[in-house]
């Protein structure tokens, strides 16, 4: 069997491939880890024989693709995030993260490890595989041709024994703080359940008893309110007619409306009667509700706003789908394409409401190969860019920097002109998915023979001290200054830190132990500026140590 996998890398892959991940979805004491379990089948099989591993080009595109696939999917959010209290939130992950670095050099000195092993240990310990690919990037850049292969395997010896601490350390340390600080995230939740959570939505009809004053616009009670209520449409007396901005209501209305709960009631009880027994929402004799996926350029990359929906067919969007998260739409609100929107409009004008929106399943599924190979060149060069270092030395953002970048501001963007750089929900979680594995497999396979060779000579117990240390340090030290002294309640204190150590498994405990989605804020907040600042500060510690 050796021999056949020997001779035959594909099968080698795939084989991995298909063992780790069904592995991975084990729980044990509640904890999994992922796809992460991949890097160890694929590490397994490479302890078996010296020339068992993939090749150099299935981890590198594996890398690339995983990278420029998260940039597209974070940059929304990146930017978004800093309008709220994203820069103090970053400000906190950029301090941790450096002194965790300086932490992992500390331990580098004092244990005399090897400085890419080292490397490897911040990465493993961070959970953060874009960041060991900056680093075997950079290794590959400087590093002598004869002693390529092993130096490129020691960050993988070091990141493959220090993931699983850096995904179950950060567990045991939330646990272990949110006892000691006796945390009520259900006290929390009811707190921070503000006007903006639009993760649950109602659909309604209110009987309109009083409007004060008489002029009121539909607008205008949402402002004096301080609520975002959708007015879909409006019933008065046998007539029918969309609800817009500058539609004044008037006692006996009847008004089909869409919001978060707390909202439409603070609306009903201002206007008179919510859920009157007459349904507008099911009378279809002039005016018709569909869900259509958005798949044309037209309004792909688009804000809600720039439609001009009133000015066209008077549709209105009542509801946006994206994954499986529900919003209430907003003037400002981009489209992307896989996005579901629940549209409002005439029986008349129905079906070329669906042809501008696209609803093309197919287009959905699909990816458009020419800009999503383009973005990636251009991020693949970026990454070939050298950035001097003060005092000498230079820095490569390497085929994980560069294509994490460019996919980001590209993801931003949406669009520019005709040219789409969003992904459609499906395939982004897919190429993601297939990024990851590749890139897994290919450096488990390559390392895992270094990895059985550095175990069998006692290397490994200063590695794992290390990790634990990196790991729990960094997770208390973020909980510690974001709930203690930034006063952060702890549910979004614990998704800040989830995300400066960009761990997905470490999110999902969190929403456990929660019983909420609001850790996502915090999550969202601070994991495209993490992600950045491992791949940089991966490349400092290979030049404190002395490896670059």
């Amino acid at each position: 069997m050796i021999k056949i996998l020997l001779e035959n890398p594909l099968m080698l892959l795939l084989m991995v491939a298909a063992l780790g991940y069904p592995l991975g979805k084990i729980k044990v004491y509640g904890i999994t880890l992922g796809v992460g379990a991949v890097l160890f089948v694929g590490l397994a099989f490479g302890m078996l024989h010296p020339d068992m591993k993939a090749p150099a080009i299935v981890y590198i595109m594996g890398q690339a693709l995983f990278v420029y696939t998260v940039g597209l999917s974070a940059g929304p959010s990146f930017i978004s995030t800093f309008r709220r209290n994203g820069v103090m939130n970053n400000v906190l992950a950029g301090v941790v993260l450096c002194a965790s670095a300086a932490l992992c050099v500390a331990m580098q000195r004092y244990f005399a490890i090897q400085p890419g092993i080292a490397a490897g240990i911040f990465c493993g310990s961070m959970t953060a595989s874009p960041a060991l690919g900056g680093a075997l990037e950079s290794i590959r850049q400087t590093a002598p041709p004869d002693m390529l292969e092993a130096l490129l395997a020691e960050p993988v010896v070091g990141f493959s024994v220090a993931y699983p601490i850096g995904v179950i350390g950060l567990m045991l340390t939330i646990n272990v703080c949110q006892k000691i600080w006796k945390v009520d995230y259900q006290a929390e939740f009811k707190v921070l359940r503000k006007p903006e959570d639009r993760n649950s939505l109602v659909h309604c009809t209110i009987k309109v008893q009083h409007v004060e004053p008489p002029d009121t616009t539909v607008q205008r009670l949402n402002e004096s309110n301080n609520c975002d209520i959708i007015f879909s449409r409006i019933k008065r007396g046998e007539e029918f007619f969309y609800a817009r901005p500058e539609t004044v209501l008037q006692p006996g209305d009847l008004a089909m409306v869409a919001g978060a709960p707390h909202e439409i009631e603070k609306i009903a009880t201002v206007l008179g009667e919510r859920r009157s027994k007459e349904r507008l929402g099911l009378d279809r004799t002039e005016y018709e509700y569909r869900r259509i996926f958005v798949s044309s350029p037209q309004a792909i990359g688009r804000t809600i706003g720039e439609l001009h929906q009133d000015q066209r067919f008077g549709e209105v969007i009542t509801l946006v789908r994206r994954g499986d998260n529900e919003f209430l739409p907003e003037a400002k609100m981009v489209l992307e394409l896989g996005d579901v929107v629940r549209v409002l409009a005439h029986k008349t004008c129905m079906d070329e409401v669906t042809a501008f929106f696209g609803n093309s399943y197919r287009r959905v599924s699909e990816v458009d190969v020419m800009t999503f190979s383009l973005g990636l060149v251009i991020g693949l060069i970026l990454g070939l860019i050298p950035f001097p270092f003060p005092g000498g030395g230079s820095m490569q953002l390497g085929f994980a920097g560069g294509p994490l970048i460019v996919g980001i501001l590209l993801g931003t963007f949406g669009r520019t002109g005709k040219m789409v750089w969003s992904l459609p929900y499906s395939a982004s979680m897919v190429l993601k998915q297939v990024g990851l594995v590749l890139f897994l497999a290919g450096i488990g396979t390559r390392s895992g023979y270094s990895l059985l060779t550095t175990l069998s000579h006692g290397g490994g117990g200063s590695i794992f001290i290390t990790g634990v240390l990196v790991t729990c340090v960094t997770a208390f030290l973020g909980l510690f200054i974001a709930h203690k002294i930034m006063k952060l309640p702890m549910t979004l204190a614990v998704g800040i830190v989830a995300g400066m150590h960009t761990s997905t498994p470490g999110l999902g405990y969190i929403k456990e132990q929660t019983g909420n989605d609001l850790s996502d804020q915090g999550y969202a907040c601070v994991f495209p500026f993490a992600t950045i600042g491992k791949i940089i500060l991966v490349h400092i510690i290979l030049v404190a140590t002395g490896q670059l």
